[in-house]
């Protein structure tokens, strides 16, 4: 199934010999799969769909359906849409498969865009790509306004917190990894549940691995969102503040001491001093009820000016740092198991 041309569909096409693996978590989405599954057949050399203790069957209904390309894994307990995805690249690469396809079981994703993906891997131009449902404007009619609105609002926290300045729609789901780079990832620290997609990408980061968006719309079809708002917010908050404190401290710290360093560490200490100052003087005047004369206020002003130009000055440098060159080529293929990430990724 590896080869190129002969009786492949156009589709199956690739440019170079190669394996894709598709990994298809399921998790209550028993009147989609089949649909899903049959289409992703097309596309891939193997299908691995991983029943995430789905109470519908899932997995036992796909596997009565009898299609040889297609892998079931069954997990004894849920551990959401990230944990099964991880579970299916693992599979994946104990298989050898040479570029892995993550689809959502829901129908949401069209497998026949999964060429997109694979493709600006394929040419060496990527190390992961994504899709993207908010580069074209009239896609976005189809899209709920809420849905709208969050993710616009996650996509500003994810470039904070992955330094991927250049992407949009970080929860996006449809995704493709090569495998040598999948290996580096340390899966074992990666976040398990909604916040998988983000966690990813700044493992990604980490490796200094390329990141490309693929423009895509997503099918709507009424289904309700297992992801709960009033939960949702509180945790993507802390694991964005949580991976940027640690980018920083491992790219700006640990990896390179640099001008932007400097800019970074000295803006933010002006800028607090500044706040705090300003804080003080006004309690003051308020207190007292005497003014503070303008010299006093220029003092206070200054240190805030400072720190917020050093600050746009390293936030334009870290917009500039976002990695541009696909680093598989550069990294030596290892063991499906037993790679040890800590090695490229400490964080």
């Amino acid at each position: 199934m590896s080869q190129t041309g002969g009786n492949l569909p156009e589709s199956r096409r690739w440019r170079a010999p190669v394996r894709v693996g598709i990994v298809i978590p399921c998790y209550r989405v028993r009147g989609y799969i089949e649909e899903v599954v049959r289409s992703a057949i097309a596309f891939g050399d193997r299908v691995y769909v991983v029943d995430d203790k789905c109470p519908e069957g899932s997995g036992r209904f796909v596997e009565s359906l009898g299609l040889s390309q297609v892998v079931v894994v069954y997990h004894e307990r849920n551990y959401g849409v990230g944990g099964a995805t991880i579970t299916g690249i693992r599979r994946a690469l104990e298989d050898g498969m040479d570029v892995i396809v993550k689809v959502d079981g829901d129908g949401q994703m069209d497998p026949r865009r999964i060429p997109s993906l694979v493709a600006p891997i394929l040419r060496g131009q990527a190390d992961y790509t994504k899709g993207n449902r908010f580069f074209y404007p009239e896609d976005l009619r189809e899209m709920p306004w809420v849905r709208l609105l969050g993710n616009a609002a996650l996509s500003f926290l994810s470039k904070l917190s992955t330094g991927y300045w250049n992407l949009f729609d970080p929860t996006n789901g449809f995704v493709a990894i090569h495998a040598t780079v999948a290996r580096r990832i340390p899966w074992e620290k990666v976040h398990r549940r909604f916040f998988f997609e983000s966690d990813v990408l700044f493992r990604l980061y980490l490796l200094r691995a390329k990141v490309v968006d693929v423009p895509m719309p997503a099918r709507y079809r009424g289904e309700p969102s297992s992801l709960s708002v009033g939960w949702a917010i509180p945790q993507f908050l802390f694991n964005h503040a949580r991976n940027f404190v640690k980018r920083i401290f491992y790219c700006y710290i640990l990896r390179d001491f640099s001008l932007a360093s400097i800019e970074l560490f000295t803006g933010m200490f002006l800028l607090v001093l500044g706040v705090v100052a300003a804080a003080w003087e006004w309690w003051q005047s308020y207190v007292t009820g005497i003014p503070r004369t303008p010299g006093t206020i220029m003092l206070v002003a200054l240190p805030i000016l400072l720190g917020l130009q050093l600050l746009l000055g390293f936030l334009a440098f870290d917009i500039r740092a976002v990695p541009q060159e696909a680093v598989h080529p550069l990294f030596q293929a290892g063991p499906s198991e037993g790679f040890d990430g800590e090695r490229l990724s400490p964080c």
